[in-house]
Formats: structure tokens, C-alpha cells, sequence
């Protein structure tokens, strides 16, 4: 097993801020490894010093000599009117044949394949951004919040593509689905200490659990014996016949020591806006049609959504779920028919277009009293700006100042504060980290309102979600099914097109390398040659994968510069041989 990289004693700080403290990690090739830790603890960071843009205060980043990092790029690297077939041609410089066999892999067929890449959502983006990552053949895929902003089925497929690569993976999500479908290591950063657990999200948060229940408990333990040394130590320090015995116990008492526990940690304690519940309808909708002067997004749409209902949005992007809200919520026009509000209800609203509209000269502070009840204390405030992270002298930073998630969060932080027994909330996750999405989970579960909202973290809609609003090709309705059974649908779809020609939308192979008639049915002796083939080729690619670990094995090792050169030039020999063994193996399944 060959190390693609070893972080030995890393030393790093920010001012005050300690990111890494003598931290050391070691990832394997093969290894898929979910990295966690709350935000701001330096998981970015770390993955830029690990790509060499970043250096450490003190420590070491080995890397092997064979390291191929692929990033996911979150900057725009598409050229005006350029299709994604064309810029996978560009950027891997690989025939139309090879990247459209890759692009298939992501759905991205006719249109999307051969049309301009600019005009497609984030999402499709993304997978174009994906196709172009494999082309380059990394042995190190690195991910850095993959999933924020995809669809559940660019998720799906996503995942689907990082489960059969048979490279290492780091993948920095919040995503706790996400990380269990596709990594079997989880690295954890807390308070600058790498931790390395070998076995998937959930078994690390049990065993994160446990650890810090153990450590309550021998502090719990710990304390009463400081209580009774201290109790001796009072009571006999000053007899004649005792103060020796008293000093022997002071010098116990010195050696005793509590447990640092992590959840000492400032944690989010969300409390959603305290409202009497209601019964009937909270929203209507009737023949409605929703959408912009040119471009008309969904029509006919009769939907009634109930009080205390946490109606969940779901779709893939682009097809409207964003522009719904905007409707529902009366900050864009419907093109037909209306919406009917219950009596009485107080909407609240979390969305981009709120707050990005956020007075720029009020501090962190001053917006949050502006919109708290009547009565409110400042510790209250302060506890609900805590919670969303504005700690200390953050409160006092003005709107304008604020980064994009920062005003996220102070919008979200005002409407825990308000008496809204409707809240829309727009991707609410996004800006958070998994401690303070689990506590918002907690806080609409206990809330007696109606939630109307859209998210892509499938765990959180999979906890809240009492009713699932499908937006798809032009309608709208109430899916019938839970959101496992939707998540189960969408599997299949996606399964069933994996079953289908990877060759649609214009990117063909050589002649020489096709394999005539699909549709031509095999006969028995052609059936058991085709299997008989693949067997072999199957044996044989173990073989030289075997050898190719062994030779990076050997390189770790090796001191000589010609026999470095040697074993190199074998390696890539070996690496070519497999690739198109491999290829062979595909073709012929």
C-alpha cells in the first residue's frame, strides 16, 4: 500500500488562531477519506497546504514522487461560446470519443454535451468540472464542499463516480450521506490535533461520542477525589503527627488532572420562534403559473401545503424550486392564477435575494435587536448570534463587512428571533457546519409552524420533511412517498441511464475500435468467449495492480538516483499497460 502523502508534526497559526498543532496524517492510494471538523478549524487550509499553495509554520507534507492531485475548481474555467465537449478536448487534450465516454458518466448527453457549458446551471457545471477531473487521471481526487449547491441527482451521481474510482479520495463535507456513501476513513480536525479513524462518519461519531462520555466520566471521578484530597489535606495540614501525611496528598492532588472534552467547544443551542399552533390550509395555490416575462417555468399548478406541515421542495436544478418560493412568498409576480395565505400567518423568509438586501450600515447587533420581540433580553440575542457563530467582538461588525454566508446566517439568526409561524428557508444548511445543521434540525422539529423549505442535504431533509413537493419538467405536485422512496426513484432513473449508450450526443469512437451491432443478440459460443476474455483480462489486471503497488512500495524506499529512474520508468510502463487493459475490460463489458 504506497502513501500518497504524510503530514508529520505541522505546526500552523493564523494571529491568535492555532490551526494545526503538531498535527500528523497519513493517506494511502485507494483510500477514500472523509474530512470533518467545525468551521473556521482550518480544513481548507490544510488542503491548500497540501497542494502547495499554502506553506506550514513548522512540519512536513511528504509527498510521493507519482502524486497526481485533482481539485475540484470552484472558479469559472469555461471560454465563451465553448461547448463542454470542446473544453473537456481543451482541458485534457483526449479525443471526442474519450471525453464524451466520460461525460456520459454524468449524464452530460446531446445538448448538454455539445451546447455552450455557460448555459447550463451550477450543477451541470459541476459535472462537467467532474469529467474533467477523471480525464486528467488523478490518484488523488481532492473535494472541498462537493456538494453544496447539486441537486439530489447530481449527488447521486457523483457518488456513483467516486465509489467505482480506484483512486484515493479527501472529500471535506458536511454532507454525513454523502461522506457514508463514498469513504471508509474518516480524518477529523478539531482544536489543531489530527485524528485518522479507519471506518465510516457515523461509527467515527459514535466512537467521538463514547471517547468524550469516558472522559466525563473519569473527570466526574476525578473531582470527587480532588474533593476528598483537598477535605484531608484542610483538615490535617497543620496537626504535628499529619502535616507530613497532608503534604503526601498535595502532591497527589497536584498530579490529578480533568480531561479537555472537546464538546467544551461553543456547540449551537437553536430555539425556533415560540407560536401557537394552527390547523387548516397555510397556503393555496391555484392554476397557477410561475416564471419570468420570457421564460415561462411551470404552469397549472394546484398545491396546498397545511399548517404545521415541513413541506420539503425537491428537483433538480433549474427546474424552478427557487422560483416557486419567490412566488409563494410574493417577492416575484405569478404569471397566472395566485396564492392564498391562511389568516393570520407571519411569513418569514431565508433566501439569497433576502439577504443580500441586508441594511449594510447596521452591526451584527443592531439588525438582531431590530428584530427580535418586544422584551427580548441582550443575553438572549446574544445566545441566538452565539449560536450562528458571531462570537465576542464579531456582533459589533457591520452588515457591509459581512461575507456571503456571514449575512446568510445573521438573516437566519434574525428569523429565530421573530414570532413567524411560517418559515420559507431557502437552502438553510449551506452556510453551516454539521453541529449547527443538526441544531437547526432539532429546532424545526420542536417548532409548532409550517415550513416551507428547499435543501440538498439529504439527511436533514430526510429528518424534518413531513411532505415532499416535487418540481420537475414544467409541474408541480405533492409526491406521493416519503423523501426515502423519492431518493429511491431518482436511484433508479439514474441506474436505468447508466444502462443505456454512453455514445448520444455526437462523440463517437474510431471506427476501428467500435463494436458493431448492440442491438445484435450474442450467441452461446460468442457468449462464452466474451466471458472467458474477461476473465482473462480480469486476472491480469490484478496482476499488474499488484505489481504497481509493489513498485510504489519500493519507491518510497529507495535512495539511488538511477535506480529511482528505473523503477519510475517501470511504474509508468506498468500504469500504461493496465490503463489499457482496463479500457479493454470496458469495452468488451
Amino acid at each position: 500500500m504506497a502513501v500518497l502523502f504524510q503530514i508529520r508534526n505541522a505546526h500552523l497559526s493564523y494571529g491568535d488562531q492555532v490551526l494545526l498543532d503538531n498535527a500528523e496524517a497519513t493517506i494511502t492510494d485507494q483510500a477514500k477519506v472523509g474530512f470533518v471538523g467545525r468551521n473556521g478549524a482550518g480544513k481548507s487550509t490544510l488542503l491548500r497546504v497540501l497542494m502547495g499553495e499554502e506553506e506550514l509554520d513548522a512540519g512536513e507534507v511528504i509527498r510521493h514522487p507519482n502524486l497526481r492531485i485533482g481539485y475540484l475548481r470552484q472558479h469559472d474555467p469555461f471560454e465563451p461560446n465553448e461547448s463542454a465537449l470542446e473544453f473537456l478536448m481543451r482541458d485534457s487534450e483526449q479525443p471526442d470519443w474519450k471525453c464524451g465516454e466520460i461525460a456520459g458518466q454524468f449524464e452530460i448527453k446531446g445538448d448538454y454535451l455539445l451546447g455552450p457549458v455557460k448555459s447550463l446551471s451550477g450543477g451541470w457545471q459541476t459535472r462537467v468540472k467532474l469529467a474533467a477531473l477523471l480525464l486528467h487521471e488523478p490518484n488523488l481526487l481532492i473535494l472541498d464542499e462537493p456538494t453544496n449547491f447539486l441537486d439530489l441527482r447530481t449527488q447521486i451521481l457523483l457518488e456513483h463516480f467516486l465509489i467505482s474510482f480506484r483512486q484515493a479520495c479527501l472529500i471535506v463535507s458536511h454532507d454525513r450521506t454523502f461522506l457514508k456513501s463514498t469513504c471508509d476513513h474518516t480524518l477529523d480536525l478539531t482544536r489543531g490535533t489530527l485524528t485518522m479513524y479507519p471506518g465510516k462518519i457515523a461509527k467515527f461519531l459514535d466512537y467521538q461520542a463514547e471517547r468524550r462520555e469516558q472522559a466525563v466520566r473519569e473527570n466526574a471521578s476525578t473531582a470527587t477525589k480532588q474533593r476528598q484530597l483537598e477535605k484531608f489535606i484542610a483538615k490535617n495540614k497543620a496537626g504535628a503527627n499529619t502535616a507530613s501525611q497532608a503534604r503526601s496528598k498535595q502532591k497527589q492532588l497536584e498530579r490529578l488532572k480533568l480531561n479537555e472534552i472537546a464538546s467544551d467547544e461553543k456547540t449551537a443551542h437553536i430555539r425556533a420562534p415560540l407560536v401557537s399552533p394552527k390547523q387548516g390550509a397555510a397556503v393555496r395555490c391555484e392554476d397557477l403559473a410561475i416564471g419570468y416575462p420570457d421564460h415561462r417555468v411551470s404552469e397549472n399548478i394546484n398545491l396546498e401545503i397545511e399548517h404545521q406541515q415541513r413541506a420539503a421542495i425537491v428537483g433538480d436544478n433549474g427546474q424552478g424550486k427557487t422560483t416557486l418560493l419567490r412566488t409563494l412568498v410574493g417577492s416575484l409576480e405569478p404569471l397566472e392564477g395566485g396564492t392564498r395565505w391562511g389568516h393570520n400567518c407571519s411569513i418569514g423568509t431565508y433566501a439569497q435575494h433576502v439577504y443580500t438586501t441586508l441594511p449594510p450600515e447596521d452591526t451584527v447587533l443592531e439588525y438582531l435587536e431590530q428584530q427580535a420581540l418586544h422584551g427580548t433580553t441582550d443575553q438572549q440575542i446574544l445566545a441566538v448570534a452565539g449560536s450562528l457563530l458571531f462570537h465576542d467582538d464579531h456582533v459589533h461588525k457591520k452588515v457591509k463587512v459581512l461575507s456571503g454566508g456571514e449575512r446568510a446566517r445573521l438573516c437566519m439568526a434574525g428569523l429565530l428571533l421573530g414570532d413567524y409561524n411560517i418559515l420559507v428557508l431557502d437552502e438553510p444548511g449551506n452556510h453551516l457546519d454539521v453541529e449547527t445543521v443538526e441544531a437547526l434540525a432539532e429546532a424545526l422539529l420542536a417548532y409548532q409552524g409550517t415550513v416551507i423549505f428547499t435543501a440538498h442535504d439529504r439527511h436533514f431533509v430526510n429528518r424534518i420533511a413531513t411532505a415532499i413537493i416535487e418540481v420537475r419538467d414544467g409541474t408541480v405536485k405533492n409526491y406521493v412517498g416519503d423523501y426515502d422512496s423519492y431518493v429511491y426513484r431518482i436511484n433508479r432513473e439514474i441506474e436505468e441511464g447508466d444502462r443505456e449508450s454512453n455514445n448520444q450526443g455526437g462523440a463517437s469512437r474510431p471506427p476501428d475500435e467500435k463494436l458493431g451491432n448492440s442491438n445484435q443478440p450474442l450467441s452461446q459460443n460468442k457468449q462464452r468467449e466474451f466471458k472467458k476474455k474477461i476473465k482473462s483480462i480480469e486476472r491480469k489486471i490484478a496482476k499488474l495492480d499488484e505489481e504497481r503497488k509493489s513498485l510504489n512500495e519500493s519507491m518510497l524506499s529507495v535512495t539511488d538516483p538511477e535506480e529511482a529512474m528505473r523503477i519510475h520508468e517501470k511504474i509508468e510502463s506498468v500504469t500504461k499497460e493496465l490503463t489499457e487493459a482496463e479500457e479493454e475490460w470496458l469495452e468488451l463489458n
